[in-house]
């Protein structure tokens, strides 16, 4: 029997992709910063607001379209950057996310750390694409990842501003994860208990960076010199001047990814961007945030109709996207809820990732009373 098709919501796909990657991998997935209470509070927000339902609507036909970052897409939601996909599917890593969204005419977010590169992602599908970017230190090697995104057709760039170190996820450290994995005394036994996964991340490379061929190569038994080298990649003085000369150099739909306060998101409008991503990095960067649900009615009424607000962070049910429309936002981001897919079972487990969640939100749409998506508005919510 497939699994996956046993599996009935994103829940499900977590326990299934805890069997088929080695134990530090999953924690990687699941895991937050310092005591993970943002990451808790992320899901547990949406439990503060509840569904009004419209009754005696017209719901026999419906429609789930809407446009995001100059996009036609068919869902209110879409696939994330995720770094290092090669960890979690190492047959196809990012190829599996991208094939899937274009199944679902939604977009895939390409990330700068994937492991394949831009140009292998674009040709993956005809799909739209975002490509999500950081500052780097290297001005040339920027520009030309710039220039590479256009060339490859990315209609959208992000850029994520909340990473500038990483989070103290303690999770990884006591399992021994390293980013790329790396075998020790200590992680051995737990990437040899799953053979299968072990095999396929040998042979297919998965360590290597697609938009870095310059970085030192990594194997699963030395990634020192790999990690020293990224480290140097990051810009750490990045200001609002920098994402600015960003969203000029551009030219086109740009959304800043990590925004936690209307303050920033009033600060990345003026700025020029065509969009705000309220996330917390899914709570493995600084703990303690506030949940991004919570911040969407407040940025919303700062920044009127004229810039997009995109929720990132805690979604794992149809009705979590619905609220977030409801209170303002024109569509959600995915980024464990995918994963867990990607994890349980590759571009067959991101496809039922989607469905899944396809599925309970033009069933929370019906027995709400929308037909179409403009239809959903704040006399659609109320907080407890």
């Amino acid at each position: 029997m497939n699994r996956l098709k046993s599996c009935i919501n994103i829940d499900d796909l977590g326990r299934l992709a805890a069997k088929k990657v080695p134990f530090p991998v999953n924690n990687y997935v699941e895991g937050g910063a310092d005591d993970e209470v943002t990451l808790k509070q992320n899901c547990h927000s949406f439990n503060r607001y509840q569904i009004v339902p419209k009754a005696l609507q017209d719901v026999s036909r419906i429609s789930t379209a809407t446009r995001v970052m100059g996009c036609e897409i068919a869902l209110p939601f879409y696939i994330s950057a995720t770094g290092f996909s090669g960890m979690m599917c190492p047959q196809d890593a990012e190829l599996a996310g991208v094939r899937a969204a274009a199944k679902f005419d939604t977009l895939y977010t390409a990330s700068t750390f994937s492991n394949r590169s831009l140009e292998e992602i674009a040709q993956a599908s005809a799909g739209d694409k975002l490509f999500q970017v950081y500052v780097l230190n290297d001005k040339t090697l920027a520009q030309q990842l710039n220039q590479r995104a256009k060339q490859a057709g990315f209609k959208a760039m992000v850029l994520t501003v909340d990473t500038i170190v990483g989070g103290n996820r303690e999770r990884d450290a006591r399992s021994g994860l390293s980013i790329p994995p790396r075998l020790t005394v200590k992680s051995a036994m737990q990437y040899m208990m799953r053979p299968r996964w072990l095999i396929h991340y040998l042979l297919s490379d998965g360590a290597r960076l697609g938009n870095f061929p310059h970085l030192p190569k990594v194997s699963m038994t030395d990634s020192q010199a790999f990690v020293i080298a990224m480290g140097k990649l990051f810009k750490k003085d990045l200001t609002w001047a920098d994402a600015e000369a960003m969203i000029q150099n551009w030219g086109g739909p740009f959304a800043i990814k990590g925004i936690m306060s209307v303050e920033d998101a009033l600060r990345a409008q003026q700025a020029g961007a065509s969009a705000v991503i309220l996330s917390n990095h899914g709570g493995r960067q600084l703990d303690g945030c506030p949940a991004p649900i919570d911040l969407v009615a407040e940025v919303r009424a700062a920044v009127g109709d004229q810039m997009e607000i995109i929720v990132d962070g805690g979604i794992r049910r149809g009705t979590d996207i619905f609220k977030a429309l409801a209170l303002g936002a024109n569509a959600c981001s995915l980024g464990r809820a995918y994963v867990r897919g990607l994890s349980a079972g590759g571009q067959e487990g991101v496809e039922k990732a989607l469905s899944i969640l396809k599925a309970e939100f033009e069933r929370c749409m019906i027995l709400a009373g929308c037909s179409s998506i403009d239809q959903i508005n704040a006399s659609h919510i109320r907080r407890l």
